[in-house]
């Protein structure tokens, strides 16, 4: 008889099921680069991502200088897979998408105006919604996704509002880091994915990742 082992924590991962983890970022982060390329009518490419458990104290080291300017979409998951998704960008991943469909240049992600900041949040919803869609059709799941929340602000600040997740769940997240290259122009965003309690333990099980 095989003993499974229950699952409540990020930390509780072993090397396969983290493997396996990382195949659903890459499917994932896959579909979100095929959104973002037909909203801005031109090829986008990404990288491998890359996918890292971490402290939330390590995240912030990794994500760089807490004091840099960041936009943050933030949406809530329910459903077959209940939890939070952040998206970061920054200035340059700001400004290609929004030059892009707009048309605008000179944008400053500390001064965005209303179009702008609609625009950037579309953004985040789109590819937000096509990551998540991703992963539910891959699993047979229906999992639902709120409307999306931008904040900009210093990347410490923003990354207050997970830390509140986290102090539920456990002290560790799940980081995966984008590179796209959008026309001649490489940017990256990150994603934090944080789950509610019992959400990592069925989402593995359904997986058959379970040892």
């Amino acid at each position: 008889m095989v003993r499974t082992m229950s699952v409540s924590k990020f930390g509780d991962i072993n090397y396969n099921q983290m493997e396996t983890l990382k195949e659903l970022g890459n499917i994932g982060a896959g579909n979100a680069a095929t959104a973002l390329s037909a909203m801005l009518g031109k090829r986008v490419a990404l990288d491998v991502p890359k996918t890292e458990l971490a402290t939330f104290d390590r995240a912030i080291n990794m994500l760089g200088d807490p004091c840099r300017m960041t936009a943050g979409i933030m949406v809530r998951l329910g459903g077959g897979l209940d939890g939070m998704l952040m998206h970061l960008f920054e200035q340059p991943f700001a400004e290609a998408v929004i030059s892009g469909i707009s048309g605008r240049s000179g944008i400053d992600l500390a001064a965005l105006d209303e179009d702008s900041v609609s625009l950037l949040s579309e953004v985040g919803n789109i590819m937000s919604g096509s990551y998540v869609t991703a992963i539910a059709d891959f699993l047979g799941m229906k999992v639902d996704i709120s409307v999306p929340a931008l904040a900009v602000d210093m990347l410490g600040a923003i990354m207050s509002v997970p830390a509140v997740e986290l102090a539920q769940v456990s002290d560790t997240v799940l980081l995966i880091k984008e590179d796209f290259t959008i026309g001649n122009a490489k940017v990256n965003s990150q994603l934090l994915f944080i789950p509610s309690a019992g959400t990592l333990d069925g989402l593995l099980k359904k997986l058959g990742a379970m040892i």
